[in-house]
């Protein structure tokens, strides 16, 4: 009996101790994801490379691929420490365009100026998750045109085609082509740049706005389309 009770607890025990074995993934599953990771740790590897290359003291390396790094990192990418010490911003800079229509009876209007640093600023005001893009895209856009571009608008380098450019097409896609009845034709862009005010126990003076107009750009029928596919 004895031998059979642990005959049967032995049984009773090994069916317990035997759970079913859980379903394993394919060979080709395995290199599938195996593939994947491989593909965003290159990819995550070269964005910090690139990264660290911009912002990190000029050195041999920065200096050969110096073309390539800036391809990558400008204009979304571009990192700066004008929010820091010793030189933060104290200018509120806001950007405004205006639009030149045509409407279907020929007749040309030019719309009033449309503050679209002011839009922004409303679009991330109290938003605890705020757009990156209304956040950055303006402003970086702004600083591109001026970093290749002299006062009088002329182009100081190979990179200044595309700095009007993407200018011009964020302008484009902020006044919007159905905005106003009739083609947009020409757009305008100017700043309007005003010193921070002191604090209250800071005496110092403000000063007027400054206003810095641009040329009026004609607008593209690849400007529209690209405007429009977003």
């Amino acid at each position: 009996m004895d031998t059979d009770d642990g005959r049967e607890r032995k049984d009773g025990a090994g069916e317990r101790a035997a759970p079913a074995a859980p379903a394993g993934l394919s060979r080709p599953a395995r290199c599938v994801i195996a593939l994947g990771a491989l593909a965003v740790a290159l990819v995550t590897a070269v964005h910090l490379g690139m990264m660290f290359l911009h912002v990190a003291p000029s050195n041999t390396v920065s200096k050969q691929h110096a073309s390539t790094i800036a391809d990558y990192v400008l204009p979304e990418f571009e990192q700066n420490w004008k929010f820091f010490a010793p030189n933060p911003l104290q200018q509120n800079i806001h950007v405004q365009v205006r639009a030149q229509v045509r409407a279907p009876d020929g007749k040309v209007t030019v719309t009033p100026w449309t503050d679209l640093s002011a839009q922004d600023g409303a679009a991330i005001h109290h938003n605890p998750l705020p757009s990156h893009a209304r956040q950055n895209q303006l402003r970086r856009a702004w600083d591109f045109y001026l970093s290749w571009h002299d006062e009088q608008g002329r182009p100081l380098g190979k990179r200044s085609p595309l700095a009007e450019e993407y200018l011009r097409r964020i302008a484009v896609s902020r006044i919007g082509p159905d905005r106003h009845a009739g083609d947009l034709e020409r757009v305008q862009l100017r700043s309007v740049t005003s010193n921070v005010a002191p604090p209250p126990w800071n005496k110092g003076q403000t000063g007027d706005p400054v206003r810095r107009e641009l040329a009026w750009w004609q607008v593209s029928a690849e400007d529209l389309k690209v405007v429009r596919s977003r």
